[in-house]
């Protein structure tokens, strides 16, 4: 298995850390069942990539096997922002046959998570998704990993999330843009329901720590209540 090196920002901090442990531990608590979660956002740049690093890195400290899978085939940075990986093989080319398996996951330096990149761009992601040979490929993943993190399009641009939700055991929704508004997450959240996925819970992403606060504030956050544009602490509720 080849290896790349992950990079991610504020791996030292401790609050960032902290909030992360968070939510891995409100993640366990929704069931030993929920193995494979989605993750994805109303919009782009939101931070969706990150949470879904930094949440298999927390549990492969607690020594779980962890895949992250990166399923936006249409403008993946994971590969080129956060790893060391050039031109690498991914999930186009498992779902194709173009490559085997074992050649499109990865080793980090954290020794039990792995990664598989999005791969070349195909011209039809939401087929290719949407593919018995997707289903087939998460059921593999099952039996090898204790947890499989699908990093996703952004609901509110493409479909690819709705399409992945039902190969899922529970999605996660990344909220890290004070320009979403109450109406748009509450769109997402009804397309992940008719989509047949289970909704675990929100993230709050990019939110400022309160001056003179020793740690994040764990909260439920609620699309109803919060209008875009006010700040917020971090909020993870799962």
């Amino acid at each position: 298995m080849e290896s790349v090196v992950l990079k991610l920002p504020g791996t030292e901090d401790f609050f960032t850390r902290e909030a992360y442990n968070v939510l891995r531990t409100n993640l366990q608590f929704c069931g030993r069942d929920i193995r494979v979660i989605a993750i994805t956002s109303c919009q782009e740049k939101e931070g969706k990539t990150t949470v879904s690093l930094h949440l298999a890195r927390s549990l492969a400290e607690l020594g779980k096997r962890v895949l992250v899978i990166d399923a936006d085939m249409r403008k993946s940075v994971l590969a080129d922002r956060n790893t060391t990986a050039k031109r690498a093989a991914g999930l186009r080319e498992a779902l194709t046959g173009m490559r085997e398996l074992s050649e499109c996951i990865y080793a980090t330096q954290y020794p039990t998570l792995h990664l598989m990149f999005a791969g070349k761009y195909p011209r039809n992601p939401v087929e290719l998704l949407d593919g018995s040979d997707f289903k087939d490929l998460i059921a593999e993943m099952r039996t090898d990993y204790d947890y499989v993190i699908v990093d996703t399009p952004s609901l509110g641009s493409v479909i690819d999330a709705a399409v992945i939700a039902p190969n899922c055991d529970g999605m996660l929704l990344v909220i890290g843009n004070g320009n979403v508004r109450r109406r748009e997450a509450q769109a997402v959240v009804a397309q992940l329901a008719r989509s047949g996925g289970r909704i675990l819970g929100v993230v709050r992403n990019n939110t400022k720590k309160r001056s003179g606060s020793y740690y994040y504030k764990n909260e439920q956050y609620d699309p109803e209540q919060t209008e875009a544009g006010q700040p917020q602490r971090t909020r993870v509720h799962a």
